[in-house]
């Protein structure tokens, strides 16, 4: 296969993919059908069974393809913390930048895809966990380590503290938006409210000054 037929093979799987996200975020695994797929695409069913083999690897494909959504959090911290001189500052940036890229409805509602089928592929679940979101708990801890070291944090356990600084701030929104369905929303208020909370109730916990802030 020449380089330009590599080309279009991968234009062709993208847009095949492109199509199915919504079907799949709208209808869920069992209610999506190649044949809509297809259809959206703009191609024939043929074409999309040259991609996938079948339904079950185009939907684990289009999920391990969001993954680098989830970490691109990761690159988030490093860029906020590293050389953080106020680390009250950077904190509720970070905070702030955090919840606005995992309250976005597409991740949202993929999140919950995820969820409800996580039994009928729960590696699939695992690996998008693994690959995503804890790839960004793993470099939050190393920052976290770093500051640490720098006296800007005070902690025995890096990753638990990163734990608790992403429960402060997704508890409740998260938690609320899973049951909202198609209408999930938060104004913005009410996430600048909840990203000041979170990192001053994290400050309180972990921080060095006498008041915690």
């Amino acid at each position: 296969m020449t380089a330009e037929e590599d080309g279009r093979a991968a234009r062709k799987r993208r847009q095949i993919m492109e199509a199915a996200r919504p079907v799949f975020l709208r209808n869920g695994y069992v209610g999506t059908s190649m044949d809509e797929v297809a259809a959206l695409a703009s191609v024939s069913k043929q074409t999309v069974y040259k991609h996938f083999t079948d339904k079950e690897q185009l939907f684990t494909s289009l999920i391990l393809d969001t993954t680098d959504q989830v970490e691109g959090l990761a690159r988030m911290v490093t860029t906020a913390l590293d050389d953080s001189t106020d680390l009250e500052k950077d904190l509720g940036e970070l905070a702030r930048r955090f919840l606005d890229s995992i309250m976005r409805p597409d991740l949202l509602r993929l999140r919950r895809l995820v969820i409800a089928e996580a039994d009928r592929f729960p590696d699939l679940g695992r690996t998008w966990y693994q690959q995503g979101f804890e790839r960004s708990l793993d470099t939050l801890s190393l920052a976290f380590e770093r500051l640490a070291g720098r006296g800007l944090l005070r902690l025995d356990d890096p990753r638990l503290a990163a734990e608790h600084f992403v429960g402060l701030l997704l508890w409740i929104p998260v938690n609320k938006v899973m049951f909202w369905g198609a209408g999930e929303h938060y104004a913005e208020a009410d996430l600048d409210r909840l990203a000041a909370a979170g990192v001053e109730a994290f400050l309180r916990a972990y921080g060095t000054t006498g008041d915690g802030g």
